[in-house]
């Protein structure tokens, strides 16, 4: 796989200087394109130790506006990087649509050390590298453009870097003890590497394999590349956004579809009963039981730090707001947020949709409530038109795969959808017109949507049969009754963290 990176290859100063001026010119217009893009660049570097990683992205910085460039680079995980999900940190540093993010020591530099090191075996890296692929086909499913270089030396030219480095009083701090440690162990990361480059080279996150013995070939490679992947990648997007323009004004001139078969059969919404109810002292009392049981799985569980994740989606006045409420009020607020979810905002459109729900995964021990979520995908967009047929049939995997993340971490998960009869919500709405500090929360929107009942009716069906994993199950609350719902939903919280606390969850008999 390596051998043709090792031939030497060199470019002279003067061909290199001829060549120069004009890529330079080509790559500061085609960022200036990408500011209006709908996709980001993402470009990651790997490879041997002295193989021009670091002076790579440095020459991209000086040849570019650094403006619209964002570097990281990753040590160790810290105290706060810990206690999330690993790949928080990545979709954290994300480059919004239309700029470019250069990425070293990433999301592939812990497999590859910890396979070398013998801390990994085989097929532990095959499920890391599992995750690496269907991370980047994520991102590129929503456009983004993904380049990955790997810079490669001979064993022979890498001594020759290192040394050539550890002369310089200038660059020899960049050589270290482990440098040399990875060099003697050259033969186990060649072969890891090749593993890893022949898991995860795909077509929509292509590895490219540069020789970086000669400065100046290495960086005309780079640029080179990364000039005509830019230039493809636009056209292409171009043409999507034509075909994709093309069938929605063809689908707006077509008559309605009659309602197929499977539509019109009974939803798993319309078998629950909805005539149960909880009231008066009855009520007073499961509340005030759920209640203290939560408060003490939740002080448990903050203790040991279990994080827990809830999702609250429903009909428009189905009580989720009062049920949120009801149960923080168990909480310390101190460990508590409550993420109301809205229409995205101009940042959050810059990136992919899962982005702004990954940004709030919480440290450990803490308590996130989402009042809607990354279900808006196959609801609400997937209902109004907001995003493609494609984009919403492909977000069940994605969202499925996400919370799996989060489950795997420890994260305890639970989801609600919390359902009405169309005739309760009627009179709910009604109700909200009449009283003065509740008229705010009827707009012109939940009526058009109620309009649209029997379409989200049958997406909740859907995102129900596709998303409800055993580790993040979907609880569907019966809340023609708000006390009802309010206590099934404290007591589904407080039976999740207790099996997940085990032992240590339950309070001691008296």
């Amino acid at each position: 796989m390596f051998e043709a990176a090792e031939l030497g290859r060199k470019i002279s100063r003067e061909d290199f200087d001829a060549m120069a001026p004009g890529l330079r010119t080509e790559l500061l217009d085609l960022q200036q394109q990408l500011r209006e893009a709908d996709f980001p660049v993402i470009i990651l570097f790997a490879g041997v130790d002295g193989a021009g990683k670091n002076e790579t992205v440095n020459l991209l910085n000086e040849w570019m506006d650094p403006r619209w460039i964002v570097t990281r680079a990753y040590g160790p995980p810290s105290d706060e990087e810990r206690e999330r999900p690993e790949y928080w940190r990545y979709w954290r540093d994300l480059p919004p649509k239309g700029k470019v993010g250069l990425f070293m020591s990433s999301w592939y530099h812990h497999p590859l050390i910890n396979r070398v090191t013998g801390k990994t075996n085989p097929a532990e890296l095959d499920e890391q590298l599992e995750r690496i692929v269907h991370f980047e086909k994520t991102l590129a499913d929503e456009g983004a453009l993904i380049l990955k270089f790997w810079m490669h030396l001979s064993q022979k030219a890498q001594k020759k870097r290192l040394k050539s480095l550890e002369k310089d009083p200038l660059t020899a701090w960049q050589v270290t003890k482990q440098d040399w440690e990875h060099w003697e162990m050259y033969d186990s990361f060649i072969s890891t590497a090749e593993r890893l480059i022949m898991h995860t080279s795909k077509g929509h996150a292509p590895w490219q394999i540069v020789e970086g013995a000669d400065p100046r070939y290495r960086s005309a490679v780079v640029l080179q590349t990364l000039k005509e992947a830019i230039v493809k990648h636009l056209a292409n997007r171009e043409a999507v956004k034509k075909v994709n323009a093309e069938i929605k004004g063809k689908a707006k001139g077509k008559k309605a579809a009659e309602p197929s078969v499977l539509a019109t059969q009974p939803s798993i919404l319309s078998s629950l009963d909805m005539t149960q109810t909880l009231e008066g002292a009855e009520y007073n009392q499961a509340l005030q039981e759920q209640r203290a049981r939560l408060a003490h799985l939740y002080h448990v569980a903050r203790e040991k730090g279990v994080s827990t994740a809830l999702v609250f989606e429903g009909w428009d006045a189905a009580g989720k707001g009062g049920t949120i409420r009801r149960l923080t009020n168990a909480l310390n607020a101190r460990d508590y947020q409550v993420i109301p979810i809205a229409a995205p905002t101009e940042e959050e459109r810059a990136q992919h949709y899962l982005w702004r729900f990954w940004r709030h995964i919480a440290r450990a021990g803490r308590v996130t409530v989402f009042d809607r979520s990354w279900y808006g995908r196959v609801l609400v967009e997937r209902v109004e038109g907001f995003c493609t047929e494609e984009a919403w049939r492909r977000a069940y995997g994605e969202i499925v795969d996400f919370e799996e993340q989060l489950t795997a971490h420890g994260i305890v998960m639970c989801k609600f959808w919390l359902h009405i009869t169309a005739e309760e919500q009627l009179e709910r709405f009604n109700a909200r017109g009449e009283i003065e500090y509740k008229k705010w929360k009827l707009t012109d929107e939940d009526w058009r949507n109620r309009e649209k009942w029997g379409p989200y009716e049958q997406a909740v069906n859907e995102l129900v049969e596709k998303t409800s994993t055993t580790n993040a199950p979907w609880t569907l609350v019966e809340a023609n009754s708000k006390n009802f719902a309010r206590v099934k939903v404290m007591r589904t919280v407080a039976d999740a963290l207790e099996a997940a606390l085990g032992k240590a969850g339950r309070r001691k008999k008296d």
